[in-house]
């Protein structure tokens, strides 16, 4: 039961998440929110944060039984993983991705300018974007996999994959209607989650 029970929360915590910053509900926060839109993005940050804290430590806290136990080699793969997953993180969020307009901090700080809400800079194929279009999704899948221990990972995992696949292919719609055909180029050029394999057809 606790563990049908953890896959419904994070289940809901995954469809609010993306809820949020959909097409539909950004559009209508513009429209009623204004100028104020501006603080949007560090909100919605600010409240999956709130939300995301008590359901991991309640996630950890819940008993579960151990069912992957690793042992040399497979120890020494998986530290090698787990640092090229961070890695991968860490150079996506930092150097290929605007990470202020992530947080919502340089839309806050343009509050009230008169300038185009357009954060994006375009679309970069330079660095990891020229691997994969989601290299972060990609460091993070990465790294919650090589963290299975026990059944509640194993569930939480599964959540948390199909919501980063569902959630990409909804991102790859707006990025679609944003940039249109050079954006579809840019699909067929580069895989989406998986380095190294075909691009969209």
């Amino acid at each position: 039961m606790n563990y049908l029970l953890i896959a419904l929360l994070w289940t809901g915590y995954c469809a609010l998440h993306s809820f949020l910053i959909s097409i539909w509900f950004t559009n209508l926060m513009k429209r009623s929110l204004k100028e104020y839109y501006a603080f949007y993005r560090l909100f919605y940050n600010t409240v999956a944060l709130i939300l995301f804290v008590p359901l991991y430590l309640y996630t950890i806290q819940t008993k579960s039984e151990v069912i992957i136990t690793y042992s040399f080699p497979l120890t020494i793969i998986r530290y090698l993983l787990i640092s090229f997953s961070i890695l991968i993180s860490l150079k996506a969020f930092f150097f290929d991705y605007d990470y202020l307009t992530f947080f919502g901090i340089r839309q806050m700080f343009d509050y009230g300018k008169k300038k185009s809400e357009d954060y994006s800079g375009g679309i970069r194929k330079e660095g990891l974007l020229g691997i994969i279009r989601h290299p972060l999704y990609f460091g993070v899948l990465l790294f919650i996999w090589c963290q299975t221990f026990r059944i509640t990972d194993i569930v939480v995992n599964v959540v948390l994959t199909g919501y980063i696949i569902i959630g990409t292919r909804l991102e790859e719609k707006k990025l679609v209607l944003e940039f249109g055909d050079t954006y579809i180029k840019y699909q067929h050029e580069v895989p989406m989650l998986i380095p190294f394999t075909k691009a969209k057809r």
